[in-house]
């Protein structure tokens, strides 16, 4: 037997009062707004960026088997008369339009998760947990912007169990619309630390921010918030204020009620003894760091009200494994042994810094090995971003870490506080600075690489999988 269409045509055109050109098919399998990575049978969405124009790829969508493509009415002249379309007035507007469609049909449970740090690994450990439990649905990548957040809504199926939403801002009044169009029946957020601070006045205006979501939550749900956080005061009373009366704290704090009792951290995972929500649990972390730990218990508060059996979720966890630039480690062979390299180069800010040096801190070295750091600029932060980056030399110190490679004008200042024996090098971008890592290293080394994305680090991380062989790959070749 087929499975079910994602949508069908009439579905899709009623929700987004859209008109039909051409033959399109009545079953859509999916739902795409990159013609480069399109699959046969979804609808293309003609998408204006800041940088491209979808309608300019309309034809190679279909081309590449696109069963339609949801184009705007002042465009429709530029396709061949049977092109299968869809006509809306504004492509996103129309998207969104889906979106809430797909949100009214769903009787699942809907989780949406925020937070300054961790909001991509909690949305992947709860799609994790949850997925062993019942069909799962969550935002693909860090999907959670103006259109990523309508398009992993508009891609859910209307069968799911569960369904989980990242929800990400760097501006105010940016999580409002979209957690209303979400409408979670729980809201997770993670921490709020010093984030962004090019666009807010401090702290507590980030809190507020962040305090959107609950706006959102269906009535009757309940908000998820890290207790030992300083923002959790002004967090709880923003959310009795917007109705919400299930309000479920997790932490080490002795009145969370996900409260932490005890944690094992090793250099690949963690042993977890927790109480939740009543019940104790000892479990198996697959992820390594405190940072991780102390998130997994939100993960399992947020599961067990969303529905999903405590012991199942716990047990899930040990198989949990980091997303792609989010603390990925591999073995990789060098002249006279093999070095350990841990991916961090998605993203970084103050705290997810202290927390991978953290972890490095923790990773065993060969006989002659070090820890190193590679580190890029921290950005968004304004006017304190000198001092945040210089401020990374106390977490460098406290973690033992042998060498520190800086790039960027920011990192400049931690650069100029690091003790000359810490020094390993600078450059002013990362390009410049491949070739000061890529001579350095050594067998038994352990190399974490770290920076925001604008900082380009995914590059120091490509050319050393370039220069040196995965031990994995090897070995499964051999096999």
């Amino acid at each position: 037997m087929n499975a079910l269409p994602l949508w069908t045509l009439d579905a899709m055109q009623a929700a987004m009062r859209a008109e039909a050109k051409g033959a399109p098919p009545q079953a859509i399998t999916g739902i795409s707004i990159d013609s480069r990575t399109v699959a046969p049978g979804e609808a293309y969405f003609a998408i204006k960026g800041a940088v491209h124009d979808g309608h300019d790829f309309v034809d190679a969508a279909l081309k590449a088997g696109a069963a339609l493509a949801v184009v705007e009415k002042a465009q429709v002249g530029k396709f061949a008369a049977d092109a299968p379309l869809l006509v809306v007035d504004e492509v996103l507007a129309g998207l969104v339009d889906l979106a809430r469609a797909s949100r009214a049909r769903l009787e699942g449970q809907v989780i949406a998760v925020t937070g300054s740090v961790g909001k991509t690994s909690t949305k992947e450990a709860l799609l994790h947990v949850l997925s062993a439990q019942g069909q799962t649905h969550a935002s693909a990548a860090s999907f959670n912007n103006h259109w990523g957040v309508p398009l992993s809504l508009a891609r859910c199926p209307a069968a799911a169990r569960y369904a989980v939403f990242e929800i990400g801002m760097n501006h105010a009044g940016e999580i409002s619309p979209l957690v209303k169009m979400v409408r979670p029946h729980v809201a997770i957020i993670t921490t709020v630390e010093p984030v962004h601070l090019e666009f807010f006045t401090g702290i507590e205006a980030i809190a507020d921010a962040k305090a959107e979501i609950f706006e959102g939550v269906e009535p009757g749900g309940a908000v998820v918030l890290n207790r030992d956080n300083a923002q959790f005061a002004r967090l709880s009373r923003r959310a009795r204020e917007c109705g919400i009366s299930r309000i479920v704290s997790f932490g080490a704090n002795e009145r969370a009620e996900a409260r932490l009792l005890d944690l094992s951290l090793h250099a690949t995972c963690s042993a977890v003894h927790a109480d939740i929500l009543g019940h104790e649990v000892t479990y198996k972390l697959g992820m390594p760091g405190r940072h991780m730990a102390m998130n997994s218990l939100g993960v399992l508060a947020a599961s067990s009200l969303a529905g999903a059996d405590l012991a199942l979720a716990s047990l899930s966890l040990s198989q949990l494994v980091p997303a792609a630039g989010r603390g990925v480690r591999q073995t990789l062979l060098v002249p006279g042994g093999e070095i350990i390299l841990i991916d961090e180069s998605y993203n970084a800010n103050p705290a997810s810094m202290a927390a991978a040096l953290s972890v490095l801190g923790r990773m065993p070295v060969g006989a002659q090995g070090r820890r190193i750091a590679v580190l890029g600029d921290m950005l968004e932060l304004g006017p304190t971003g000198a001092k945040l980056h210089a401020g990374l030399n106390e977490a460098i110190k406290a973690e033992h870490v042998d060498l520190v490679y800086c790039c960027g004008p920011l990192m400049r200042n931690l650069w100029d506080a690091l003790s000359t024996g810490k020094r390993g090098g600078y450059a002013d971008n990362a390009a410049n600075l491949e070739a000061q890592v890529l001579a350095a290293l050594r067998a038994g080394d352990a190399v974490m690489i770290k920076g925001s994305f604008g900082s380009k680090m995914k590059t120091i991380v490509s050319a050393l999988e370039k220069r040196f062989p995965g031990k994995a790959a090897l070995d499964e070749a051999a096999v």
